[in-house]
């Protein structure tokens, strides 16, 4: 074989190799905002729920999350920026649903960020097989919408909105990004453009 037809071969291997490589993990969405109190009691249809659809979704993801990559059975890279939160270290946490196509048994799913007192990054693996009702979604028709909850650390029900010290969540700043991972593949932050260095504190916790 001459040298052309040789750089050609080791040119569609790099191609093949990179595509292979870039279907091991997809960034589903990458929102930064603030959050205001007044924002979240007037959010429609639910109060204290920041929506994340259209555009501000991945417009390639895939169709299907089980094939012919499974995203279904891999895991999920939650990284949570917090960027601005009033002083007094109030423990808070957002529950991050996903919202399908078509719905099945409780009709969606949700992982939750760890619980944070002050800004920082805040980063964790979460197994897709194992969250809140992840077999509440037909993971085979795909995603519609993402909603983001912010909430304090007494559970499922504790919408910051509520609470009578609504200041010491009210206003706030995050950069939340959501990282599908494939079935055997290792989360890789060097395929994710524009992550600088930590705030303040970076957090890495597994599920």
């Amino acid at each position: 074989m001459n040298t052309f037809h040789t750089s050609i071969l080791s040119l569609a291997l790099l191609v093949v190799s990179a595509s292979l490589c870039n279907r091991e993990q997809f960034v589903l969405f990458d929102k930064t905002f603030t959050f205001t109190k007044a924002e979240a009691d007037n959010s429609k249809p639910s109060p204290s729920h920041v929506y994340v659809k259209g555009e501000m979704l991945n417009a390639e993801r895939p169709q299907d999350w089980t094939s012919p990559v499974d995203y279904r059975n891999g895991t999920v890279h939650v990284r949570l920026e917090v960027l601005e939160k009033p002083v007094g270290g109030e423990p808070t946490t957002w529950s991050v649903c996903y919202i399908p196509n078509k719905r099945q048994n409780g009709g969606y799913g949700c992982i939750g960020t760890d619980v944070y007192q002050e800004a920082g990054v805040y980063e964790k693996d979460v197994d897709m097989t194992k969250f809140w009702q992840n077999d509440g979604i037909v993971w085979s028709e795909g995603i519609k919408e993402m909603h983001l909850v912010i909430k304090d650390n007494s559970g499922g029900q504790g919408h910051a909105h509520k609470r009578p010290d609504h200041e010491k969540f009210f206003p706030t700043k995050v950069r939340m990004t959501l990282i599908q991972v494939s079935e055997g593949a290792k989360y890789d932050p060097t395929l994710v453009p524009n992550f600088g260095p930590a705030t303040q504190n970076r957090k890495q916790s597994s599920e």
